[in-house]
């Protein structure tokens, strides 16, 4: 039987286009102090970045991309390793409360489950994956069928508020991904819906069905 979420967490929903990725971190930054403030509600942020790699603190030299492709790379706060961006990616912020009986790694469970439900309404079969004793971890969504991975998550939480979020690759250019070592793992096959489905989503379907999926909507 699959997993399901159980409880409720309504967000409210942001969304822009492409947004540098500083400039975003900038504004993440001031959007997570005014939820530790109880000044904003939990919040979900959809946008997209330029081409850019961003690495972890885990993340190893010999997994870093060759300078001569172009490609800025940014050390960021989040959990993970090294991740790509660019467009055609759907990204997601979330900037959420913790409640008192979850730590971090219980809400990026969540977030997996959600992303799930996504990529199933969507049309394509997915799941998450526990991580064996000593592996590297499997974090983000895999498809089920070709055992890809469609969907990269990093995350972390100050007190009491998770910041960073998830990447959905949707239709953008899969050929970055093979310039560095994603997520800490040499053997991964990153895909994307258009790389899976036999017909292309409208991202505009795409952001809707994602937002449903974590509860998200504007304010009237």
């Amino acid at each position: 039987m699959s997993e399901r979420i159980v409880r409720a967490r309504p967000l409210a929903l942001v969304q822009d286009d492409l947004v540098d990725y500083e400039q975003a971190m900038d504004r993440m930054t001031e959007l997570v102090a005014a939820r530790q403030g109880d000044e904003i509600p939990d919040t979900l942020w959809l946008l997209s970045h330029p081409q850019v790699f961003t690495v972890g603190k885990r993340t190893a030299a010999e997994h870093l991309p060759d300078p001569s492709h172009g490609i800025p790379v940014i050390p960021t706060g989040r959990g993970g390793q090294l991740t790509y961006h660019g467009p055609g990616q759907l990204v997601g912020y979330l900037i959420v409360k913790l409640r008192p009986d979850e730590g971090v790694v219980d809400y990026v469970r969540e977030v997996e489950l959600r992303l799930v439900e996504a990529l199933e309404k969507l049309g394509l079969p997915a799941e998450r994956r526990e991580t064996p004793p000593g592996s590297e971890l499997l974090t983000g969504v895999w498809t089920r069928e070709t055992g890809r991975k469609i969907v990269s998550i990093g995350m972390r939480a100050g007190r009491g508020v998770t910041s960073h979020g998830f990447a959905l690759n949707v239709d953008g250019d899969l050929d970055p991904w093979h310039y560095a070592v994603p997520c800490g793992m040499p053997d991964v096959d990153m895909t994307s819906l258009a790389r899976e489905l036999p017909e292309p989503l409208v991202s505009e379907h795409v952001r809707r069905v994602v937002a449903e999926a974590f509860e998200a909507s504007s304010a009237s």
